[in-house]
């Protein structure tokens, strides 16, 4: 099993207008594609406006085969379009993490 974080960091006074377009074109797409969603934040302290998820996969193939299907859909190429006329996110970065052999997950 392996973990993707996902940390965007919004322009300033923008995160909320990236949030409703997620929640309202994006999520429903990644909920049907890749699953896993373990956490979905925003930060309150330390560096401001960003949002952070947390997927869970078996592998990194399973990863791959499952952002490919998303990528081939045309309504997640719909919502790629309407973030970046949004223009709310100044970065995105993103981590894949393997859990040690003591983690509960």
């Amino acid at each position: 099993m392996i973990f993707e974080l996902r940390t965007y960091t919004a322009e300033p006074g923008r995160a909320a207008d990236f949030l409703k377009l997620y929640e309202s074109m994006a999520l429903p797409l990644q909920n049907k594609y890749l699953g896993g969603l373990v956490g979905f934040y925003v930060s309150e302290i330390g560096p401001l406006n960003q949002i952070v998820h947390l997927w869970r996969f078996d592998s990194l193939a399973d990863r791959e085969q499952r952002r490919s299907a998303m990528e081939a859909d045309p309504a997640w190429q719909e919502y790629r379009a309407r973030s970046k006329e949004l223009g709310a996110l100044r970065q995105q970065e993103s981590q894949i993490l393997k859990p040690t052999s003591f983690s509960p997950r």
